[in-house]
């Protein structure tokens, strides 16, 4: 196992991960490896993409502000980005109609001296939920710190036989005192509780163009003012939690990737759901839903891609869903099977969907995508405790064909803004 659950679920800004908080990120490594005594000029280059659907995401911005020193976990909301403050002349290139080899999200980083000879050139990859990696590095670099219970599929992790929080929780703790896992997953969930009531309380058009209004805080008042005669009330709160996370997101305000920025609404609804409207609901049921999710999001993260550039939004809100599916089971006490059954179940009814959102903003349709993706996993949930005699798919079996999915999908359906919805809906 090479991957933290705190790798995945990192506090960053909308309103992309890859676009925008693995760039920034990328940016800022670059800068740390820097001399400013003879660095006259930096160029930063996009390909794929990235330059494809980069302004829209806010790439530009977003790697200003690494070169500024900032980071995504602790940029404040909101801060502008200008070449002007920057120590150097500053140039930055969209190269739409190129690739680089490893990855579609490609950015490459150029330090020029007084003279303008080259002093240093890094190019960088964002891979999906925030993560990047630096050409000639590899990600799969083991942790100097070894696990108990180590796994690399759904099966080893089944074949253990102990509650996936137990194993999960045994896990991190190897990796950092049990203390700061509990306080840590604590953080997260405060972060993201706050997003919802954010975007619960705020109305207005969302930046970008598209002139998409924020439709959360009004569906929220809606419901909450039609009192509790409709049963199915619950899913309008679950509706409008994950839109409103999402509506942040594209706002550029502080979210929680889960597994990605594109995918933010989606656990803490869940979450939320929980919390307000099942019975026994407490915190170690959270504990034990972030630690399972994390599980899921682990074996998706080591064995196909999280990436919406790399195997289409199945990848963000497929994921997304198929982590919570686990972690609502485990949270209500639900056995090791039952839980790795709801992650099939999300997932395998994501499989195929497209990532393709119009204008290169993640608005529409990635903000409902969150809550049609939260009822799916409620739903997945709700099935797989409801089963028994097994199942015919396996979580391996369906995270495997996902990620073939993903290689066998068109480019253009992959977060470049050129097919689907992105080219067949008019931008007003």
């Amino acid at each position: 196992m090479r991957t933290s659950i705190f790798d995945l679920f990192k506090i960053g800004i909308g309103p992309s991960s890859s676009h925008t908080v693995g760039p920034m990120r990328a940016a800022l490594a670059f800068l740390r490896g820097l001399d400013p005594a003879v660095t006259r000029a930096v160029r930063a280059e996009l390909y794929g993409s990235l330059a494809l659907t980069g302004i829209g995401h806010g790439t530009d911005r977003a790697v200003l502000l690494g070169l500024k020193g900032h980071s995504p976990e602790t940029v404040p909301i909101g801060l502008a980005a200008s070449a002007e403050a920057l120590p150097f002349h500053y140039e930055l290139l969209f190269h739409r109609d190129q690739l680089l080899p490893a990855h579609t999200n490609g950015m490459r980083f150029s330090a020029y001296g007084v003279s303008g000879e080259l002093l240093i050139s890094a190019i960088y990859y964002s891979v999906g939920g925030g993560f990047i990696v630096r050409e000639g590095e590899s990600e799969t670099k083991q942790r100097p710190v070894e696990v108990p219970y180590p796994f690399r599929s759904a099966e080893e992790l089944l074949a253990y036989q102990i509650p996936i929080p137990e194993l999960m929780l045994a896990n991190e703790s190897a990796l950092r005192p049990e203390a700061s896992v509990r306080e840590g997953i604590a953080r997260i969930w405060n972060v993201m509780k706050e997003s919802i009531e954010r975007g619960l309380s705020t109305e207005g058009i969302l930046p970008g163009g598209l002139k998409v209004r924020r439709r959360a805080a009004r569906m929220y008042a809606k419901v909450r003012a039609s009192g509790g005669g409709d049963p199915m009330s619950a899913l309008d709160y679950l509706n409008a939690y994950a839109m409103a996370v999402n509506e942040e997101n594209a706002a550029g305000g502080r979210v929680v990737t889960a597994p990605t920025n594109g995918a933010a609404g989606l656990l803490p609804s869940v979450v939320r759901y929980y919390e307000q409207f099942l019975d026994g609901a407490d915190e170690a049921g959270i504990l034990r839903f972030f630690l399972t999710a994390g599980a899921v999001g682990i074996l998706y993260k080591e064995n196909a891609s999280i990436s919406g550039a790399e195997v289409g939004c199945q990848g963000e809100v497929g994921v997304a869903c198929s982590m919570a599916a686990a972690g609502l089971v485990s949270a209500l006490g639900g056995t090791n099977e039952e839980a790795e059954h709801a992650a099939e179940i999300g997932m395998e009814h994501h499989l195929g969907m497209t990532c393709d959102p119009i204008g290169g903003l993640v608005q529409i349709p990635c903000i409902e995508r969150n809550a049609f993706g939260a009822v799916k996993a409620v739903n997945s949930a709700r099935m797989a405790m409801r089963e028994s005699g097994g199942h015919k798919l396996s979580l391996d079996q369906v995270i495997k064909t996902m990620y073939q999915t993903g290689l066998d999908m068109q480019s253009r359906y992959k977060e470049t803004s050129l097919a689907g919805l992105a080219l067949n809906v008019v931008e007003c």
